[in-house]
């Protein structure tokens, strides 16, 4: 939660900065990304504290890892900061001069020190037996799927194709790593987010894939708050099932979104293989919940 606190008080400063300040870096405001990543990690800060408030078996411990993450996170938005707004140069991938390599690898420990933290949590939810089983299911499967949208990243940290080129070459690129496939990063992209819409981006997937620790409870939450007005949904069995839906139709999602950008295709220009994976995907979810829906309640809740 101090860090949560941390990225409000940051995310004004860097509010103040889009509109105070015009400077820009790879055709962006210079301010934009400081804001998002305020955003993003204190939302993340938020939901991981609660998370750890869940665990009624490993408590302790749950508090440590809660505490290593905010620590690498912490370190990586100071960094973050440093490097683009006081620095004024790239954060990602740049490895042009020593301090920029030195501090790219940095953040890059910091993030995988918040990732396995966030595993290591996720393996105590295993452990944990919450009152209620929709919400039980939500949290597993919303925090194992934030791992693997954090891991995501990783695959964006290696070079591409013209960076090998370089390297084979005997040159040594000044950026290794990028957030677009198919194309250069700093290229036409949708307002605000950035992501490519000329190629593919992989920032998608690994955005979709951290945010699956808030959505997955949310649809948890929802379906009891629409229990009061629908009679089926008053079975915690009948909702566990809906959860346990969204939660494959979530993976296949995400699953789908790393292939579309691995593939160098843009979001906003799928294919047909695309489209068809993803109608695939709606029907799958669809039946899912129908048959959820309407499948039988234990003998105990009928009576």
């Amino acid at each position: 939660m101090i860090l949560a606190v941390a990225m409000a008080v940051l995310g004004v400063i860097a509010l103040g900065g889009l509109v105070f300040d015009d400077r820009s870096l790879v055709n962006a405001p210079i301010w934009l990304k400081p804001l998002k990543f305020t955003i993003s990690v204190g939302l993340y800060a938020v939901t991981l504290a609660w998370l750890i408030g869940q665990l009624t078996r490993g408590r302790r411990l749950g508090w440590w890892l809660g505490t290593v993450f905010a620590v690498g996170l912490g370190m990586d938005m100071a960094l973050l900061f440093w490097q683009i707004v006081v620095r004024g140069r790239t954060l990602h991938f740049n490895q042009e001069s020593p301090a920029d390599q030195w501090i790219n690898n940095m953040v890059a420990n910091g993030a995988f020190t918040g990732w396995a933290a966030t595993a290591a949590i996720a393996v105590l939810l295993l452990f944990q037996r919450l009152p209620d089983r929709a919400m039980n299911a939500a949290l597993r499967a919303g925090a194992a799927l934030s791992v693997a949208g954090i891991g995501i990243a990783l695959m964006m940290f290696g070079p591409n194709e013209q960076q090998r080129a370089q390297f084979r070459s005997g040159e040594r690129p000044s950026i290794v790593g990028a957030h677009a496939v198919g194309v250069p990063d700093g290229g036409p992209g949708l307002p605000v987010l950035g992501w490519s819409t000329v190629g593919g981006d992989m920032r998608i997937p690994h955005f979709v894939g951290i945010h699956a620790i808030q959505v997955l409870p949310l649809v948890a939450f929802g379906l009891l708050k629409l229990a009061r007005r629908y009679p089926v949904l008053e079975s915690e069995f009948v909702r566990r099932n809906l959860v346990r839906t969204a939660s494959a139709g979530f993976a296949a999602l995400l699953a789908l979104l790393a292939w579309q950008a691995q593939r160098g295709q843009s979001i906003v220009h799928p294919d047909f293989w695309t489209l068809v994976a993803g109608a695939g995907i709606i029907a799958v979810v669809a039946a899912g919940s129908a048959l959820s829906l309407r499948a039988p309640r234990p003998m105990h809740q009928l009576t």
